[in-house]
C-alpha cells in the first residue's frame, strides 16, 4: 500500500471504480453433516462498482453475483444448492448488494447495505480491511456472515449449516472514461 512520508496510509482518489471481476474473488466456508465437515467454495462476481468519495465514509459501492457460479468440491452438491431447493437460480440468475453506509473504524471500515437472494433482501455489515491501490487499481479485502434462513432458504435443516461466512478480494480500476481525483 503507497504511504505518505509520515508513514500514514494514503486514501484512495475519489471517483468511479468498475469491479474487475476476472481478478476478484468471493470465497465461503460453511459446515455440512451436523457441522461435522467443512465445506469451501466460491461465487463468481459478474460486476459491480465502487464510488470512493472525498469523505471516504459517503463512498458506495454495488454488485452483481452470478448464483450459477456457485462451486465447491462436489458437483452433485453445487447442482443441489443452485436448484429451486436452494438458491433457484433459474428463476433468480443473481445475488446483488447494495451499500447504503460506510464507517470508519480506524483500521478499516464497515460497509453496511443490502443483500438480496431470492427476492429476499435483508442488511449485511461488510467488514473491510483497509484499502491497498497501486497502478493497478485498489484492492479490497472484506468479510461477513450470511444467515441463509434470513433469506428463506431453510431446507435440510441439521445437514447443512445456517451460517455462510464470505471473504471477499476485490479488485476495482477506474471506470471508463473517469480519471480518479478529478
Amino acid at each position: 500500500m503507497p504511504y505518505t512520508t509520515d508513514d500514514q496510509p494514503t486514501a484512495p482518489a475519489p471517483g468511479t471504480y468498475t469491479i474487475d471481476a476476472g481478478r476478484s474473488k468471493i470465497a465461503f466456508t460453511t459446515r455440512h453433516f451436523f457441522g461435522l465437515g467443512a465445506v469451501h467454495g466460491t461465487f463468481a462476481l459478474a460486476s459491480g462498482q465502487v464510488n470512493i468519495a472525498a469523505e471516504p465514509t459517503q463512498s458506495s459501492a454495488t454488485a452483481v453475483i452470478a448464483a450459477d457460479s456457485f462451486t465447491t468440491d462436489s458437483g452433485t452438491r453445487d447442482k443441489v444448492v443452485r436448484s429451486s431447493k436452494y438458491l433457484d437460480t433459474t428463476t433468480h440468475p443473481h445475488i446483488t448488494f447494495a451499500s447504503h453506509a460506510v464507517q470508519d473504524t480506524g483500521t478499516g471500515y464497515v460497509l453496511r447495505g443490502e443483500l438480496t437472494v431470492k427476492a429476499t433482501a435483508q442488511p449485511v455489515e461488510l467488514t473491510v480491511e483497509q484499502p491497498e491501490h497501486g497502478t493497478d487499481g485498489i484492492r479490497f479485502r472484506a468479510t461477513t456472515r450470511i444467515d441463509r434462513y434470513a433469506f428463506g432458504i431453510t431446507v435440510d435443516k441439521g445437514m447443512t449449516a445456517r451460517h455462510l461466512t464470505l471473504s471477499l478480494d476485490i479488485l476495482a480500476v477506474p471506470a471508463t472514461g473517469n480519471t480518479p481525483g478529478e
